[in-house]
């Protein structure tokens, strides 16, 4: 991967790093990218030699703080993948035979299986890392015996124990602290980065528990109001996270109440970036349902309370939100000035307090947006317009996405009266089915083959419509 910043910059910045003061080699090697932008940059860099890395601007933050005073195996491949030639004391951390244990949160640790993890003034114990080869979300999953091990492991992020195994009120939950909070918000990364891949309906039961987990040890307490603070958004987050996997599998219900909860949370903490997360989400939601007004509301309700949080494409999403509900009570002057309004938000690029959950909002995602508006709307041609540029510009390591985006493109073209086209895309999703598994997106392939099958005759409709009828999904 290519970088602007000069490599040896950080072999002389490193020289001076101490291992516990701030890495400014790191810093050096960021630029003038904001740590959100450098965040996105490890990604894309991980995907490029098969790695997974939940990394976002906190984990860049720790990292520049000192507080990761060396990388997991699978981060340090993806940092010497973007700068060759530097080790990482050129770029700023510890050499890894010299740590031991986690005297730095996040840091990196030779396994100690007898050990005493230390503890904290708090009543909080350092996790023991049992496996450097891990991503950095699964290995800093509970291994203390505390109650969210349960989140951990109903999530596949551990193995299976005696302790998480048991029931959640049968586990003693003691006082939280940051070990707690950093496995609530990991459950949130990893779930984002599962239905990135795969789609809801094969997650959406495992993360119940690990939200059961994250309200019961709000319920607990904690030792800080900083930890409580970050505990009370995390939980709001998951709440949000797992009403999107009951939202994208067809549970709406279910989908309503869980961004129901994250909303009062966010209301009973004071937390207007919470808010406005739970109203975009309840506005999607309201759209998906067939209650248009409800998602105008919704929207608009999201857009007062971002408006004092800094960051134009959190703005433009909601505008986006309010457009669709626009579209769905058929009012076309309103709808265009809404998107009209999101696309000048968006031109103005990232932010540095841009949510972290935002991720996905791209130009691939503004692009399937404003197609749903068109859609709505009754002007096929140009819905399919729109969702065609969003399935090429999608990145194509977002598996879920580029199914739904192909699977709105097959649908408009359908109803624009392009069946040749449309049986096109549809089989293109269906080669993503194999990855991908989504209510949702089915459902659209089903209207799709409903429409077509007027065309049954044209032999590329007529294969579409028998290997969707045989294609396992």
């Amino acid at each position: 991967m290519a970088t602007s910043t000069d490599p040896s910059a950080g072999r002389n910045s490193a020289r001076s790093t101490t291992a516990k003061g701030p890495n400014t080699a790191f810093r050096e090697l960021r630029g003038q990218r904001s740590p959100g932008e450098f965040a996105a940059a490890v990604r894309r860099a991980a995907r490029e030699i098969g790695e997974q890395v939940a990394c976002d601007a906190r984990y860049i933050g720790r990292v520049e703080a000192g507080e990761i005073r060396c990388p997991n195996y699978a981060y340090e491949r993806v940092f010497r993948h973007m700068f060759p030639g530097l080790s990482l004391t050129d770029m700023g951390f510890s050499a890894r035979e010299t740590v031991r244990g986690r005297g730095a949160r996040g840091g990196c640790a030779v396994p100690l299986p007898h050990a005493k993890a230390p503890e904290h003034d708090d009543g909080t114990i350092d996790i023991d890392d049992r496996n450097d080869e891990e991503s950095d979300v699964l290995r800093r999953a509970f291994m203390t015996g505390g109650s969210a091990t349960v989140a951990a492991v109903s999530l596949g992020l551990i193995p299976e124990t005696p302790v998480a195994a048991a029931p959640l009120d049968s586990v003693r939950v003691r006082r939280v602290g940051e070990a707690e909070v950093n496995a609530v918000e990991d459950a949130v990364r990893r779930i984002r980065l599962l239905d990135d891949r795969h789609g809801a309906d094969g997650l959406y039961r495992r993360a119940a528990q690990p939200l059961r987990t994250a309200y019961a040890l709000l319920d607990a307490g904690t030792a800080r109001q900083s930890t409580a603070d970050r505990l009370q958004a995390g939980a709001g987050e998951l709440a949000i996270s797992v009403g999107w996997l009951a939202h994208d599998s067809g549970r709406y219900e279910e989908a309503r109440s869980h961004y129901a909860e994250a909303l009062a949370t966010a209301r009973l903490a004071g937390d207007p970036a919470l808010e406005a997360h739970a109203f975009c989400n309840m506005s999607f939601l309201a759209r998906d349902a067939g209650r248009p007004r409800e998602a105008l509301r919704a929207a608009q309700a999201g857009s007062r309370a971002a408006r004092q949080l800094g960051s134009p494409r959190l703005l433009a999403l909601l505008a986006l939100r309010e457009a669709g509900g626009w579209a769905g009570l058929g009012d076309r002057g309103a709808c265009e000035q809404s998107l009209n309004r999101a696309h000048a938000l968006f031109a103005r690029g990232a932010a540095e307090r841009d949510p972290e959950w935002m991720t996905f909002f791209v130009e691939a995602e503004l692009e399937m947006l404003e197609a749903q508006c068109w859609s709505a709307l009754g002007d096929w041609s140009r819905a399919a317009a729109h969702a065609h540029r969003a399935a090429c510009v999608q990145d194509p390591h977002f598996t879920r996405n580029l199914a739904l985006y192909r699977a709105e493109l097959a649908d408009d073209l359908a109803r624009a009266g392009a069946p040749t086209e449309s049986a096109a895309a549809g089989h293109q999703v269906l080669d993503l089915l194999t990855e991908v598994q989504s209510t949702r997106i089915q459902a659209m392939l089903a209207d799709t083959a409903r429409i077509l099958a007027p065309h049954g005759t044209c032999p590329e409709v007529a294969a579409f419509l028998e290997r969707r009828a045989t294609v396992t999904v």
